[in-house]
């Protein structure tokens, strides 16, 4: 799945992929993996004597790389800290910047303070996503203000850095609220549902698969990858799958004499139900293929 397509509008990613700015012979191979999206990381994947290194590395990237099949960002250093005033002064410096959809920032805290970071990366590249990164108690108490920052894209949850930050065990339990609060201040903000955090299990696709299910229920769009073995296994997760499209044409072709209340499969079908439907039939429409039912 691309969802760069010449002509149109990029959808939305579903799938990011993590690549360390650092390994710039896997950035390639990265693409071909077909994920939504790259995120070429300049923070925790790289060693602070590295930095320097991986900065070069993504600008000459960028240079000889006009034209890849999905959107590319950029995950800078911590708002506030030195790498990231580095960071900030090597993107203003870059050429091309429209080759870059948009950038990753992590450990979101404060809404006052990245408001003016926001506003100088759109300063930099009109349009570029702006993703904020929830990853502390700080930050999550302060979501509903960072999701209201004036050309943020989208919010996404760190849920290792999360457990670090609070000293809890990285089970669903424990991240329950936090996920809730995010995707309730994506809503009320009117952002587009958020980006999940990485499942470490790298080979254990059950688990990835588990995990990827459970965000979309909690009303996630999104997952972050760090492996492209893991992409396929969520893009399938955030998509309809064929027996969920076959029961929204059923609704559909149902309601097309008018009513808002009939029987499909035996169940009451009424508004809330008929737009849900329609919706999945729009997703599907919009990337294209169903997920399969059975996919790992």
């Amino acid at each position: 799945m691309t969802t760069e397509r010449p002509g149109t509008t990029p959808t939305l990613p579903i799938s990011y992929l993590f690549v360390p700015g650092n390994r710039p012979e896997r950035f390639a191979k990265a693409v071909a993996a077909a994920p939504d999206a790259i995120i070429l990381d300049l923070e925790d994947a790289v060693h602070p004597d590295s930095k320097a290194a991986a900065r070069a590395a993504i600008w000459a990237w960028q240079e000889s790389s006009p034209n890849v099949s999905c959107q590319r960002y950029i995950r800078l250093n911590s708002v506030g800290s030195e790498f990231f005033r580095q960071d900030l002064k090597w993107l203003e410096d870059m050429r091309y910047p429209q080759r870059c959809s948009g950038i990753f920032l992590p450990k979101a805290q404060y809404g006052e303070g990245l408001s003016e970071v926001v506003e100088r990366l759109l300063a930099w590249r009109p349009g570029l996503k702006v993703v904020a990164i929830i990853e502390t108690a700080r930050g999550l108490h302060e979501v509903e203000s960072i999701a209201g920052i004036a050309g943020l894209s989208r919010l996404a949850f760190g849920s290792l850095d999360f457990s670090l930050d609070i000293n809890c065990s990285q089970v669903p339990e424990a991240f329950l609220f936090a996920r809730n609060r995010i995707v309730l201040a994506s809503r009320t903000a009117g952002l587009p549902a958020p980006v999940d955090g990485v499942t470490p299990a790298i080979s254990d696709l059950a688990a990835v698969k588990h995990e990827a299910h459970y965000a979309r229920s909690l009303g996630f769009g999104a997952k972050l990858c760090i492996h492209p073995g893991q992409l396929r296994t969520v893009q399938q997760a955030f998509l309809p799958d064929a027996h969920q499209l076959a029961w929204a044409d059923r609704v559909m072709q149902a309601v097309a004499s008018g009513s808002h209340a009939v029987q499909v499969d035996g169940e009451m079908v009424d508004l809330p139900l008929i737009e849900h439907a329609q919706r999945l039939l729009d997703v599907a429409s919009l990337y294209g293929e169903p997920a399969k039912a059975d996919a790992c």
